[in-house]
């Protein structure tokens, strides 16, 4: 075991001291969020040459210091977006670059969602332990074992990095790795903004006129009331009540009642605010039309779409799933141009060949 140091941010200069000049960097986190809509951010794993350093967040002074010698480094992270998403919620800003070891090692051929002890043991036959994946990390102090269990989650990564990055240069994918890594850097897919919450509600796609106003306004109302709270969505409201509010149509207290699901609770504390919302969408639409069913020559074309990335990433040796996944080809044949099968490596590579096969099949 790497030899391992549990530090107190605020109280102790080590790890600033440490950090001082460092270039790149692992990084893992440990935090709890089954109560709360914020994830509450309960360890940093660092790893550097040769030592690791578990950090302490939940420690009262200024933490900025950290955070500022933290995003000045590149970082190595295994499956990154749930580690950016903390930290970014919890210091506001982001790291210079990462490399993600699990977009590495995808580019290389392994499973797309491989795991970090899977991966460890791949490159370096090593079986990491799994006996603390459901510890209270918000503990304090935290067991010794604990502490053991999170400083193995960094102390390949580093390893891992210096491996894949010379496999990937071999094949001339390190770019792809990093321009894929870099995607998981864009803040709009950290930020809860209300306003967006119509797209996490499962159902609301086919929605239309009237009904879609009124779930787009009940959306962003719970989610400023998780917001507010700190409470998961569905602790506010789950979505299938939600979505029989909206079928519904409730137009008094007493209506609201009846909706199969919804609390008294909820019925007492927010019934104004329900019935406002409702009431508004009656007069709203913002012409939204769901996406019609694909007819015959469109399912042809999204088959021709699947075989030609299926094509390229035979050749490549690496899951289709990571050349461009289904829902991708079908919102491209929606109209979107958004995927990022259109972007970067994916583009050259097959990006072009689908955009042209759309255009074709327009004429």
């Amino acid at each position: 075991m790497t030899e391992f140091e549990f530090v107190n941010i605020t109280r102790d200069g080590t790890l600033l001291n440490a950090l001082q000049g460092q270039q790149t960097i692992g990084l893992d986190t440990e935090f709890m969020r089954e109560k709360t809509f914020f994830a509450q951010l309960c360890l940093v794993q660092i790893a550097l040459d040769g030592k690791i350093y578990c950090a302490d967040p939940m420690t009262d002074g200024d933490l900025r210091p950290f955070w500022r010698q933290l995003m000045s480094c590149s970082w190595v992270v295994h499956s990154a977006r749930q580690d950016i998403e903390v930290i970014y919620q919890t210091a506001r800003h982001m790291p210079a670059a990462i490399f993600d070891t699990q977009i590495a090692a995808a580019l290389l051929g392994y499973p797309p969602q491989m795991g970090y002890a899977s991966l460890v043991a791949e490159l370096f036959d090593v079986q990491l332990a799994k006996s603390h994946t459901r510890a209270d990390w918000s503990r304090r102090p935290l067991p010794q074992a604990a502490l053991e269990y999170a400083a193995e989650d960094v102390a390949y990564l580093l390893p891992a990095f210096e491996v894949l990055s010379k496999r990937l240069q071999q094949l001339g994918r390190l770019g792809w790795a990093e321009q894929d890594s870099a995607d998981l850097l864009d803040v709009s897919l950290y930020d809860n903004d209300p306003q967006l919450a119509l797209r996490r509600l499962k159902g609301a796609r086919n929605l239309r006129g009237k009904a879609r106003a009124a779930a787009l306004g009940l959306a962003a109302w719970r989610e400023r009331e998780a917001l507010r709270s700190n409470r998961p969505r569905q602790w506010i409201m789950k979505d299938s009540i939600l979505l029989e509010i909206v079928s519904n149509s409730p137009a008094s207290i007493k209506d609201l009642r009846t909706v199969p699901g919804l609390s008294e609770r909820t019925v007492t504390r927010a019934a104004d605010e329900l019935l406002e919302i409702l009431a508004t969408a009656q007069n709203g639409t913002d012409g939204y039309e769901p996406p019609p069913r694909p007819d015959a020559q469109q399912k042809a074309l999204l088959g021709n779409m699947q075989q030609a990335v299926a094509a390229c990433a035979e050749e490549l040796g690496i899951a289709t799933e990571v050349v461009a996944a289904k829902k991708d080809l079908s919102a491209a044949l929606a109209g979107s141009r958004e995927p990022r099968v259109f972007r970067g490596w994916r583009r050259e590579l097959i990006g072009d060949d689908l955009l042209d096969m759309l255009e074709q099949s327009q004429t």
